[in-house]
């Protein structure tokens, strides 16, 4: 289309602007911090209305029925009594924390930004790879490269019909706004060496709330204060946390945390802060309970799924063990533990060695890993060395909830560089590109 056309022209100029602004991610590896830029494909992933309405009900749905799950799980445990979850697969997730047992955040909402990863497969259908509900990245991405090539080229935009993607910021301040308890809201960042920092100081500048690290947040009693560099006290009411669950609090969860704030989670008990998102959330995105999320829909919405899972086995079960040691050649095997595209082996190309090694692991400790059947799911185009070439990509979403649960315009879609690789993620050499959602 026309709009393509004028807007890959501007590649290299947009990735210049992305990289004089510091859109970069960072790494760990082998010891030692690796910052890079993440790079920008101008070939947009096009999603019609009438699609995006589809996707905008069934992400609605699930994220509806996950917060319900997670409500349940750490109250009255219904979904567990009647049998349709597993107490011993809810209680072994490495996501579940007793400390979360009876603790309701404020206004009853556990997940309040989710990241749903889909793909699109070659039937036409979209199928749901992972919930993300812990701490998900990647909204910034697009919004800043929207921005940029606007700027690059304004007439891309002129009369396309495409949705505005400059409202998360909105969208994530109304969903503060809607659990704050009294007080500021700030963003709180592990610092400049975290591999997400980019997004973490520009959502705060988006939204109007104040970037802080732990040195900066102090209890004092049963509330929490931004202490300022004059030593200035102000109340916080909400914090957007970009810091894993174990380290927020060193005297309630992981003691030797240098960068959590002491009794920040006897406040939120008390829910005298709301922390976005609550802890605990990570007991509804291990791999292995994502197998249950569609039963979730029919039990707590009373609803059939709209958006599928993936063809899932767990070999926790002996029968879907037996098909999985039948079929190890056409599976993709998942660790639960595992995240940004570590921990994904595909059977059919481990060596007899591999295969033995890690069959003997996957008896000893079914518990750990998922199955998936592998979906062919469309390639779209990317420009590579001046030419359209065809890569495999898929779609987070972005959910969020406050007084009501919202589907963001867009969305991050993420591709491989590599023409023989299923995995997108950037810590695996991804990169990404803008989702045009149309508005008729």
């Amino acid at each position: 289309m026309q709009e393509e056309m004028d807007l890959y022209r501007h590649t290299d100029t947009v990735n210049e602007l992305l990289a004089r602004y510091g859109v970069k991610f960072g790494i760990y590896k082998d010891k030692t911090f690796h910052e890079q830029l993440f790079p920008f494909d101008a070939i947009p992933r096009t999603i019609s209305a009438e699609e995006f309405s589809s996707l905008e009900r069934g992400l609605r749905q699930r994220v509806d029925a996950l917060n319900a799950f997670i409500r349940d799980v750490y109250g009255e445990k219904h979904i567990l009594r009647d049998k349709i979850v597993p107490e011993e697969f809810v209680y072994a997730s490495s996501g579940y924390l007793p400390i979360c047992e009876g603790v309701t955040p404020p206004k009853g909402v556990y997940a309040h930004i989710a990241g749903i990863d889909l793909v699109l497969g070659k039937d036409g259908s979209w199928y749901i790879l992972e919930d993300n509900l812990r701490v998900p990245s990647g909204a910034s991405y697009p919004m800043i490269a929207r921005e940029l090539c606007r700027r690059a080229s304004p007439k891309t935009f002129t009369g396309a019909h495409i949705e505005d993607n400059r409202d998360y910021a909105q969208l994530l301040r109304r969903t503060m706004d809607h659990v704050n308890t009294g007080g500021m809201t700030v963003v709180l960042t592990p610092g400049r060496y975290n591999a997400a920092y980019f997004e973490h100081s520009y959502l705060a500048e988006q939204t109007g709330a104040h970037l802080v690290t732990g040195s900066e947040l102090r209890v004092e009693g049963d509330y929490l204060y931004f202490i300022g560099y004059d030593q200035r006290k102000e109340r916080v009411g909400a914090v957007y946390r970009r810091i894993s669950d174990e380290y927020l609090d060193p005297m309630n969860f992981y003691e030797g945390s240098l960068i959590g704030i002491p009794h920040l989670y006897d406040v939120f008990r008390k829910g005298n802060v709301a922390l976005l998102n609550a802890p605990g959330n990570g007991v509804a995105d291990d791999k292995g309970i994502y197998y249950f999320v569609p039963k979730m829909i029919r039990y707590y919405l009373g609803e059939e799924p709209i958006l599928q899972n993936a063809p899932t086995y767990l070999p926790y079960y002996p029968e879907d063990m037996q098909y999985v040691l039948a079929n190890f050649d056409s599976l993709v095997l998942k660790d639960v533990a595992e995240a940004g595209g570590y921990g994904v082996v595909f059977g059919s190309k481990m060596t007899a060695g591999q295969m033995e090694d890690f069959l003997r692991q996957l008896k000893a400790e079914p518990r750990r890993f998922i199955a998936q059947e592998v979906i062919d799911f469309q390639d779209i185009d990317i420009m590579e060395d001046g030419e359209r070439v065809p890569r495999k990509a898929d779609l987070r979403a972005f959910v969020l909830t406050g007084e009501e649960t919202m589907v963001w315009k867009s969305g991050l879609t993420r591709f491989s560089r590599d023409p023989h690789s299923f995995i997108v993620n950037s810590s695996q050499g991804g990169g990404f590109k803008d989702t045009w959602i149309f508005s008729r």
